[in-house]
């Protein structure tokens, strides 16, 4: 299984876009917030599982703000992460993930890509697509993959 992981594209779409092309086929895309009217376009453009969550600048009401999933035999929690004052620590995605019983917690955000590994919670964040804010502002997402019986993998991609 592959599971493409963006965040962050504010409406911006093109690179998204590209990186689709790019990344494909896959079978999982998970968009952590901030696609700013951009689902219905991006549902009709793929042919995979998609998850998304609604960011501090999606105001869709109909829109989810915490999903939780399975991938394989783990858990997800997938969340924008824009109410858990991340700007302060990751100590409140540990507790989502504890309340959740999840091995990971997706999020965005913050614009910085981030794979965590702490005890048996795995934080990743996939950066943005659009207004990167780590050393070198360089546009990131985050690819997972998965073989039967084996941990999922993911790795930060750079544009």
């Amino acid at each position: 299984m592959k599971i493409l992981i963006v965040s962050d594209t504010h409406g911006y779409n093109e690179t998204m876009y590209s990186v689709i092309k790019k990344e494909s086929p896959f079978d999982m895309l998970i968009h952590c917030g901030d696609i700013e009217g951009e689902y219905d376009r991006l549902r009709e453009k793929i042919d995979c599982t998609l998850h998304v969550v609604a960011g501090n600048n999606d105001y869709d009401p109909d829109m989810e703000r915490i999903k939780v999933i399975d991938i394989g035999n783990y858990r997800a929690v997938i969340t924008h992460g824009h109410r858990y004052h991340l700007y302060s620590g990751y100590d409140p995605l540990f507790y989502l993930a504890a309340e959740n019983h999840a091995d990971y917690v997706i999020f965005g955000h913050t614009h910085v890509p981030v794979i965590h590994e702490e005890g048996p919670v795995t934080l990743i964040n996939p950066g943005s697509l659009t207004y990167p804010r780590q050393h070198g502002r360089v546009p990131t997402y985050i690819v997972g993959t998965m073989e039967d019986g084996k941990k999922p993998e993911f790795e930060i991609r750079f544009i």
